[in-house]
């Protein structure tokens, strides 16, 4: 295969990848919490058939990583007592398969025993305690204050924990608006519960995907696949009919 027809296929690999995050931005616009995904690409140098002349190398297009944006979406007022947001920097945290995750949404719930868990049954962690969070809901209605805390008949019964992540780019996706961060050998730099954050209550986070902008880069990448397409269609052309010249002499 030549050279043109493969660095066209390459394009068109990463394309196809381009698709499929643009599509799963659109198809989470409505998820709260949801943070918008982009893939990053790079140039990879790679050497070229032997030849006697012409660049020694050539360049294609290859996918290195993910970024997301987590700048905040907007608050919707839902008025249910156990929906949290956070209004600026952090993460709730919750258990789950033994691991804590980090999450922005914040559609909780209490379960059968009493813990504030998320909408999968997950507990939410206290930030003081970095434990499940006990509520006996027969004592009256909660109210949360600023820092988080969890107010019952006037007594703080615990504090939902708002949690610091440094370095997000380390954070990995987990599903369910989730992440992880990779396993630290010192406890002192494992993630820290904000001091005072701002918690709202009766609001939940929106995720921060603009449709009409993830529209646009689908036309984008629709189009740049066609015109690659059209472009390996004439390559392979050229090369059939010097073929059939070489042929012919």
């Amino acid at each position: 295969m030549d050279n043109a027809m493969m660095i066209g296929l390459s394009r068109q690999m990463t394309l196809r990848r381009s698709m499929d995050v643009v599509a799963n931005n659109i198809a989470n616009a409505n998820t709260a919490g949801f943070k918008v995904e982009s893939l990053l690409l790079e140039n990879r140098a790679a050497p070229t058939a032997q030849h006697t002349d012409g660049p020694s190398d050539v360049q294609f297009v290859n996918t290195w990583g993910m970024a997301r944006d987590f700048r905040q979406g907007e608050l919707a007022f839902t008025g249910r007592e156990f929906d949290l947001s956070i209004e600026g920097e952090g993460f709730f945290a919750v258990e789950a398969n033994g691991t804590e995750q980090y999450t922005r949404d914040g559609r909780f719930r209490l379960d059968g025993n009493g813990q504030l868990v998320a909408a999968d049954g997950a507990p939410v962690l206290d930030a003081d305690t970095r434990g499940p969070i006990l509520i006996d809901a027969a004592l009256g209605n909660i109210e949360i204050v600023d820092g988080g805390a969890l107010v019952q008949n006037g007594q703080q019964i615990g504090r939902v924990g708002v949690f610091e992540i440094e370095n997000r780019a380390e954070m990995s996706k987990q599903g369910n608006g989730r992440y992880t961060i990779p396993p630290v050998e010192d406890l002192a730099d494992e993630p820290l519960a904000m001091l005072d954050p701002t918690v709202r209550q009766g609001f939940v986070e929106q995720s921060n995907v603009q449709s009409i902008l993830e529209l646009t880069d689908m036309m984008s990448v629709m189009r740049s696949y066609q015109s690659v397409s059209k472009f390996l269609e004439q390559a392979e052309d050229l090369s059939k009919r010097a073929i059939e010249r070489l042929g012919r002499i």
